[in-house]
């Protein structure tokens, strides 16, 4: 069966010739700048594994970019979904009510770690949309244009989540970007200025929060610091809950509403439901908590949720859109967050963690081109470099690893501000004996780069 299968690669190269003719197809169909780098036309997906359209198999460590915290194919998660087509496909929101929806925003309101008692929650479709959305909302309750956002940030590709986000590789020929949107630093430990002691990192990185108010807005202009809890395409950084105490003063101390990016980060991939919930443990919350990726197993749904106060400060019109809480992505949201409680897999994630973290700081004591490993429970990132003194980032080692790996039947993407980063965001659901085998592909790959 598919869901406890080990990586195997049967062709004798990748692309096999089925899928060959249908990425031949996909280079006259679609734009270039969709781009695909893998060899892997998928045929079906079970649990943490793929076959493709030739009968080769691999291990995805990608999850679709944090999207299969559950699997791929969930049995009670596509008996839902049916259930859920057998009555209707849609209900636009504002013409119907329809319970899922109801069910949904209060399930999540009574788990999401956010400021406040009473809290409500809506939908849109994609964690581009949630960001945006989180962002308008604290504009309508604090009356205020501004928002502060981070180095190594990424919150979407809309034209306004592209101002957000940092990598400007993303906004390419985009402009002019949207106005109103200033950056500050984020607590980037492994790459502190060089000679910086650590008990000064945090008043560092601190001060370029307010060298915004000095420089670009002043703090009464500001509606709202958006943070990733553990930035994703930054480079799997975490967010030092020291760091997040003082994000979280500076924000009551101005009136300003702290909103929680945890599109990749939430639905226990950190070991948490949500990645904020060791700020709440650590007496922090954030006012908004945007999130999407896993929340409905892989039906494109995304949430904001916030405090009553907050989101009813909203004017009526400004929020909401056709397919946003689409029945059966709710279905699909309703019956995977009851799974990842039943079946413990913010646990799993934790177990996971820490044996890829284990596993990795004992290549780095090997290897010299592995940096830095940090994470938290199972969303875990290594960093490349040249040389281990100097930090000098290797994309290309990154690069021709995450070839090396799918070659070999594992799945691996990376990340990071100079692109040198591999993310493990493997599905929560894979097996012992999977894990096993992708860390010992993964060794094996480093190993034959180092002699490239």
């Amino acid at each position: 069966m598919l869901r406890t299968d080990l990586p195997e690669i049967i062709t004798e190269t990748l692309p096999g010739p089925k899928a060959q003719a249908i990425i031949d197809r996909r280079a006259q169909a679609v734009p270039n700048a969709i781009r695909c780098a893998y060899p892997v036309v998928i045929e079906r997906g079970e649990g943490a594994m793929i076959e493709d359209v030739d009968g080769n198999k691999f291990l995805d460590w990608i999850g679709g970019v944090g999207v299969l915290n559950i699997g791929f194919s969930q049995p009670e998660v596509v008996e839902a979904v049916k259930a859920q087509a057998d009555k209707y496909f849609h209900g636009m929101f504002n013409v119907v009510t329809h319970e899922g929806y109801v069910a949904l925003a209060e399930k999540l309101s009574g788990i999401a770690p956010v400021k406040g008692d009473s809290k409500k929650a809506f939908f849109a479709n994609s964690g581009a949309e949630a960001d945006e959305n989180a962002v308008k909302v604290a504009k309508a309750y604090t009356k205020r244009p501004n928002i502060i956002v981070f180095s190594g940030a990424f919150h979407g590709r809309t034209h306004f989540t592209m101002a957000m986000t940092s990598k400007k590789a993303y906004a390419k020929d985009m402009g002019p970007l949207a106005a109103g949107v200033f950056r500050a630093q984020f607590p980037y430990y492994y790459r502190n200025p060089e000679g910086m002691p650590e008990d000064k990192a945090v008043d560092y990185y601190i001060k370029s929060i307010y060298d915004v108010f000095e420089q670009c807005a002043a703090a009464d202009t500001i509606a709202a610091i958006v943070v990733e809890p553990l930035q994703g395409e930054g480079g799997f950084i975490p967010a030092p809950i020291e760091w997040v105490k003082a994000v979280r003063k500076i924000c009551d101390e101005n009136g300003i509403l702290l909103i929680a990016d945890e599109v990749q980060s939430g639905f226990c991939r950190t070991g948490r439901m949500f990645a904020s919930v060791y700020w709440q443990e650590t007496g922090v919350e954030p006012d908004i908590i945007a999130t999407a990726k896993s929340i409905a197993a892989g039906v494109p749904l995304s949430a904001i949720i916030a405090r009553t106060e907050v989101m009813d400060a909203v004017p009526a019109g400004t929020i909401g859109g056709t397919y946003c809480g689409n029945p059966l992505a709710c279905a699909a949201s309703l019956k995977t967050i009851e799974i990842m409680e039943r079946d413990h897999l913010a646990e799993r994630s934790c177990e996971i963690g820490k044996k890829v973290t284990e596993r990795y700081l004992e290549m780095q004591k090997k290897y010299p081109v592995i940096g830095d490993v940090r994470g938290l429970g199972g969303m875990i990132g290594i960093e490349f470099v040249k040389d281990q003194e100097t930090k000098e980032p290797d994309a290309a080692f990154t690069s021709d690893l995450i070839q090396t790996c799918a070659k070999k039947g594992l799945l691996v993407e990376g990340a990071g501000t100079y692109n040198n980063v591999i993310r493990f965001l493997a599905p929560l659901v894979m097996t012992d004996e999977q894990l096993a085998a992708g860390l010992d592909i993964f060794e094996a790959s480093i190993k034959e780069c180092l002699k490239h």
